[in-house]
């Protein structure tokens, strides 16, 4: 597409928009009385105007009906996570029996390394993406060593290669090929949250397997953004939260994958009744049995309230036809803001902005990240002063993610005025 820098053609665009209508089913923060520009959805999603009605249902069923809501009323909560995975299993490219709801982001990834980490003497390091979110770090760390390694010797970090901001694939299969004799696993972000990298997700799954190693991924930046085949692709094991692209608000109940490969397979597992076989459930008999499938993962008894903000959310990917048409307007939102900050260097004279986020729209999401010459906290600042919500990373990088359900062509279009306005006012 050929885009123009006018409110004109952002507003042609909008007109055309087959998704327009969705921005009204989100509550849009106010600034100065007006729809402030809100491109953090990357860091955390909008609140769905149907939110308070989930919540309030489950409330009413609560009030009404007591300890008998787990059986009893329109929505069952002890089958009430079994809403959520038809759409869920869709968005992340999945078979429904391989996807459950449970728990929190981190939580999730350590339940899922008791299973599919499994070190010996010889085979024990992890191969992952230098600069990685620090919780997966941390994660990494505690578990090799629970395992009695030192992270030093057990974890290694891919970094971009010398002046380049993000990883070559071809860098990540030759280090997964060079290490394959130690290696017990291969975990990687699905878009590393820092540069907004969209990694290759079936190239490193099929490296990984060639030398027989296990390959998960953290999935919070790519799951409800970028389209995911993740049972295809033959992924292992992947967690994600719902917080940021699936909008459910903050600290919302996350989810798992675990391919059928593994469902029949003697898992090491940290268990809890909920993931005991269902139909046995309530006989209450000692001996973990666990429900076939990802659901056996489970621990604990739901968060009825999360899981209801989840389902509003999901509704709305359902109604909206799912990431393929979300897709699209992401990849055009996107590619505007690329164009529109590429107009300001361009009438300056130097690179004021640098993308560090790649220029292919496969190798990303709904987010750029810019590195800022200057006064980079002033410039954020200016951002935020003049209604513009973004992200801040230090040192000195800007996160700004357009969101194909709430954002506008109009929203892009002004918050480029605001950061030409912060080079001439900073």
């Amino acid at each position: 597409m050929q885009y123009q820098n006018t409110c004109e053609f952002a507003q042609q665009l909008d007109e055309q928009d087959s998704l327009k209508t969705f921005r009204n089913k989100f509550l849009i923060p106010q600034h100065n009385g007006k729809d402030a520009i809100y491109l953090c959805g990357n860091s955390l999603g909008l609140q769905p105007v149907s939110a308070k009605r989930y919540i309030a249902e489950q409330l009413t069923n609560w009030e009404k009906l007591g300890v008998e809501g787990w059986f009893e009323g329109d929505d069952p909560w002890l089958s009430y996570h079994k809403k959520l995975t038809p759409i869920l299993s869709d968005i992340v490219g999945a078979n429904e029996k391989e996807v459950s709801v449970m728990n929190s982001l981190t939580v999730n990834l350590h339940f899922l390394l008791v299973s599919f980490y499994k070190p010996t003497t010889k085979r024990f390091k992890i191969l992952m993406e230098g600069g990685a979110f620090p919780s997966d770090q941390y994660a990494l760390e505690s578990q090799v060593r629970f395992h009695g390694f030192d992270p030093k010797d057990a974890i290694i970090e891919i970094f971009p290669r010398s002046g380049e901001d993000t990883l070559r694939t071809e860098d990540i299969l030759a280090a997964i090929n060079e290490n394959a004799g130690e290696l017990a696993l291969v975990l990687f972000s699905g878009i590393n949250y820092y540069t907004g990298q969209f990694f290759d997700i079936e190239a490193i799954t099929k490296a990984a397997h060639n030398v027989g190693v296990i390959a998960g991924f953290d999935l919070a930046h790519a799951a409800g953004n970028v389209p995911l085949k993740l049972h295809e692709w033959g992924v292992d094991f992947a967690c994600w939260c719902s917080y940021k692209y699936m909008n459910s608000g903050p600290g919302g109940i996350s989810g798992i994958f675990v391919h059928k490969k593994h469902f029949n397979e003697d898992h090491n597992r940290f268990a809890g009744w909920w993931g005991y076989r269902k139909d046995k459930q309530f006989l209450m008999a000692p001996g973990f049995d666990a429900e076939p499938g990802a659901e056996g993962w489970q621990v604990s008894t739901p968060p009825l309230m999360l899981m209801a903000l989840h389902k509003a959310s999901l509704d709305i990917f359902e109604e909206a036809g799912g990431l393929p048409a979300l897709r699209m307007k992401s990849e055009m939102l996107t590619g505007y803001l690329e164009f529109l900050i590429n107009e300001i260097n361009l009438k300056k004279g130097k690179e004021l902005f640098k993308i560090i986020t790649p220029k292919e729209p496969s190798k990303r999401g709904s987010q750029l990240s810019m590195v800022c010459t200057g006064d980079a906290k002033g410039i954020f600042n200016y951002l935020s002063k003049n209604g513009v919500v973004g992200d801040w990373r230090e040192p000195n990088v800007i996160r700004l993610s357009p969101v194909p359900l709430y954002n506008s062509f109009t929203d892009i279009f002004n918050a480029e005025r605001v950061l030409a306005g912060s080079v001439e006012n900073i």
